[in-house]
């Protein structure tokens, strides 16, 4: 005869479940209460619930679900089975037109993984659940509480805030309904921010009184909104007088007895127990590990694609006699290890998997058939809890009396739970099971936002997103001769501060201003071309991306030709690349996620020895999963003859190379400091609100663009032969760098527009200008003349360029040039 595992609760404190409260509220369909739907019949919840005991001031009792995949080890099919049921109700509630708009929340801890199962069964809903983890850098979109639960306050964090801001059907999923009252306070801090007409709550189980019934149909009226109430299945707990106190001294006196494996410290095992051994899973690149910020669509897809093969390398790594494995999931962490295990079943059908998770909640353990509980391991939390350091469960892992022990079990933790305190959960399981393997997958850190005008740069908002973490408040800064001492000796990367700006004088912005007018058509034809060839080999409808800084005003008018010339709103980021570094990593993880990366076309303003444009290949190569960004540049001018793709190979006066943030949307280069860029951050930058006045942004897009109609039919850059690279720039600069015992192609950095940067940013040695530039390098010969920098005349034949600028090789402050002058930062 099989034993109900509720029938020791029941005898010793009268704790009853029993059916479904006569009074179901109010009617089906009612368009302002809460509506009942029965799904199941009374005698469906002692197959669904046992009962255990805990210590807890508001609820002795706790109702314990056999597929829920918590407390309980169950076939996998049977756990994810559960969740799709209800999902399935659920979308029978709303009908088809409504479940495609609906957004699922579950509630942590317990109903992470069924909330998931339940978004599955509803069809294409987005998923998100509540948690108890704090993370860093993530902003809550708000929160509630559970009176009655062991931790009651959760945590929403969703990626995306727009997912809990819309106005479709809003779904709570829990594993129990016990009163409506976790419910109620849900929905009214979610209806405050975002109000709706119409709830559903899905649980396993709804156990709730009839007065609680009645309270929930006068709160949605007072709400305004429609709450359904869906379940498996329906009935009440009966308690007796006293129960509360009855059951506290129950637990005490049990646990003074010592109850199962209750420190969790076993008896010396007759050998010595196995070392846990991990399985790499290879988990998808950035596919989220749960719904804690939360899980779509499209991650579902990509995550059902990868099962077979993550289940395949569990299989081959499980010992050739295993054949009762738990895949044992980690506290939030519910749905991952449930898919997995569901996906090694499959793979190895002559295996008995099954499924749990550990747990925060202490419950006690009675190693009696008639009890929910038989057996506990405790161990210390190994995920950095807010709440601090504390005590963590896994139930009935260890053997009972009379049921056959696990030959295996598979640990299944996030990236933030692989901590040293870990080894407290691997060496409970491995003291009692023969074989032990530990599958980790990634945290998935949620992404940060683009940065947009007018809160970070002056450009319109719509002109770029900029890819990149707001440093403004941070101090950079530092004197020029103190940044290039340190950068040569080696003590400081260049990207770890910023040159002070450089305030033009009066005559300079004379210059700039004469050389927008001159050269603002020439631009606006290298422009059109460039962008014209993009669209014609690219993508009909690329992503822009250009390098801050130097790139985004040329990524802005390309996507202003774009929009003139082809009715075309292209989408524009600027990101980092910083040389010796590479490109920022969590700004490629951004493209890739919201973006195809095969449309994605990296933006700058010109090329000079081609330093860049190898750092960019090189670093996109080495980006985890390597996707399918294009590495070819697009740039304005190759003077460098290192890309394929530009608007002219002229080495001629861009006007914004003149200028600093004050001609880039008053923001600085970039910045990469260890203490201030963390692994989840974009780069770094800084918005010089301060300089507003000397703004010219603008004026020079606005100036560029209005030779756009001028222009009239642009073509692309023909396909010929001679557009391939032949890098002879990279080869002239390792000529000068001999020449002139530099020795460092590093300090010699060709083209007018890398000259201009080394006469605001470094310390100049001397200016090569070709003999005869004319107007070109007006402002660069303004620029030595202020800086007492000797500018030297070359033919044609020995310079590719319009102009080289050296840096000096071996600077310190009081170091003098070849010609015996001191070098004058």
């Amino acid at each position: 005869m099989v034993v109900w595992n509720g029938e020791w609760v029941t005898e010793r404190l009268g704790v009853e479940l029993t059916g479904p409260p006569d009074d179901p509220g109010a009617p089906d369909g009612a368009p302002d209460g809460a509506s009942y739907r029965d799904a199941g019949a009374r005698a469906e919840l002692r197959g669904l619930l046992g009962l255990a005991l805990r210590r807890n001031p508001r609820r002795a009792h706790l109702l314990v679900s056999s597929v829920l995949g918590k407390h309980v080890p169950a076939p996998p099919a049977e756990v994810y089975g559960a969740g799709l049921r209800l999902g399935a109700l659920v979308r029978e509630t709303l009908g088809a037109a409504e479940s495609a708009r609906a957004v699922v929340l579950g509630y942590a801890e317990t109903a992470t993984g069924l909330g998931h199962c339940a978004a599955d069964g509803l069809g294409a809903a987005a998923y998100l659940h509540s948690t108890r983890r704090p993370v860093a850098g993530v902003a809550a979109a708000g929160g509630f509480e559970e009176e009655h639960s062991h931790a009651t306050s959760h945590l929403l964090l969703p990626e995306d805030p727009a997912l809990l801001a819309g106005d479709g059907p809003l779904v709570l999923v829990d594993d129990e309904l016990s009163t409506g009252r976790t419910v109620r306070n849900t929905v009214a801090a979610l209806h405050a921010v975002a109000p709706r007409q119409r709830y559903v709550v899905a649980a396993l189980v709804d156990m709730r009184s009839a007065a609680d019934r009645r309270e929930l149909a006068k709160f949605a009226a007072e709400l305004g909104a429609r709450v359904d109430v869906v379940a498996l299945a329906a009935g009440e707990v009966r308690l007796p007088e006293g129960v509360l106190e009855r059951g506290q001294e129950l637990v005490a006196a049990l646990e003074e007895d010592g109850a199962p494996e209750e420190d969790g410290a076993p008896e010396a095992p007759e050998a010595a127990p196995a070392t846990p051994r991990r399985v790499d899973l290879g988990w998808p690149l950035d596919l989220p590990d749960g719904a804690r910020h939360g899980f779509t669509p499209r991650h579902r897809a990509r995550l059902e694609a990868a099962l077979p093969a993550m289940a395949a390398r569990l299989a081959e790594a499980l010992d050739a006699g295993a054949r009762r494995v738990l895949v044992l999931g980690s506290e939030e962490l519910m749905y991952a290890p449930l898919r997995l295990a569901g996906a090694l079943q499959e793979a190895a059908p002559d295996l008995e998997v099954r499924f749990s998770t550990t747990t925060r909640s202490p419950v006690l353990a009675v190693d009696d058939p008639g009890y929910a509980i038989r057996t506990r391991l405790a161990f210390p939390a190994h995920d950095d809890p807010a709440d601090g350091p504390g005590t963590r469960y896994a139930y009935n892992v260890a053997p009972a009396q009379g049921i056959s022990p696990f030959d295996a079990v598979i640990a299944v933790v996030d990236s933030a739970g692989d901590t040293p305190a870990l080894d407290g959960l691997l060496a409970r399981l491995t003291a009692r099971t023969p074989q032990v393997l530990l599958a980790v997958i990634p945290s998935y850190t949620p992404l940060p936002r683009p940065l947009r005008g007018p809160d970070f740069g002056s450009y319109a908002p719509e002109d770029v997103g900029w890819l990149l973490k707001d440093l403004s408040g941070v101090a950079l800064e530092a004197p020029t001769e103190e940044r290039e001492e340190a950068v040569q000796r080696g003590g400081a990367h260049y990207a770890e501060s910023l040159p002070v700006e450089y305030q033009p004088s009066a005559d300079y912005q004379a210059l700039f201003q004469q050389a927008l007018t001159t050269s603002a058509r020439r631009v606006a034809h290298a422009v059109a071309v460039v962008t014209e060839t993009v669209l014609r080999e690219r993508s009909p409808r690329p992503v822009l991306v250009s390098l801050a800084r130097a790139g985004t005003p040329v990524g802005v008018l390309m996507r202003r030709w774009a929009r003139q010339a082809h009715d075309l709103d292209l989408p524009h980021y600027a990101v980092s690349i910083v040389r010796g570094r590479g490109i920022d990593p969590t700004a490629m993880r951004w493209l890739a996620e919201h973006h195809d990366p095969a449309d994605v076309v990296f933006v700058d303003g010109w090329t000079g020895k081609g330093a860049i444009t190898r750092e960019l290949a090189e670093a996109l190569d080495r980006l985890p999963g390597r996707p399918a960004f294009d590495p070819r540049m697009a740039v304005l001018a190759d003077p460098g003859r290192c890309v394929d793709t530009y608007g002219t190979r002229e080495d001629f006066l861009i006007p914004s190379a003149c200028l600093n943030s004050t001609v880039s949307g008053l923001v600085s280069r970039t910045v990469l400091r260890e203490g201030l860029i963390g692994p989840g951050d974009f780069h770094g930058a800084k918005f010089y609100r301060e300089l507003a006045g000397a703004d010219v942004s603008e004026a020079f897009l606005d100036t560029v663009a209005g030779h756009f109609g001028g222009l009239g039919t642009v073509a692309p850059m023909p396909d010929s032969p001679g557009r391939a690279p032949d890098w002879s720039g990279w080869r002239a600069v390792e000529r000068v760098s001999e020449a002139y015992g530099i020795h460092n192609v590093n300090l010699v950095k060709p083209g007018v527009g890398e000259t201009t940067r080394v006469l605001l940013r470094r310390v100049p040695w001397r200016i090569l200008a070709r003999r005869g530039a004319g107007s070109d390098l007006d402002h660069v010969r303004l620029l030595a003349q202020q800086r007492g920098v000797p500018v030297e005349e070359c033919d044609d034949a020995d310079l590719p360029y319009t102009c080289v600028g050296l840096i000096h090789p071996q600077y310190t402050r009081g170091a003098t040039g070849a010609d015996g002058k001191a070098i004058t930062p």
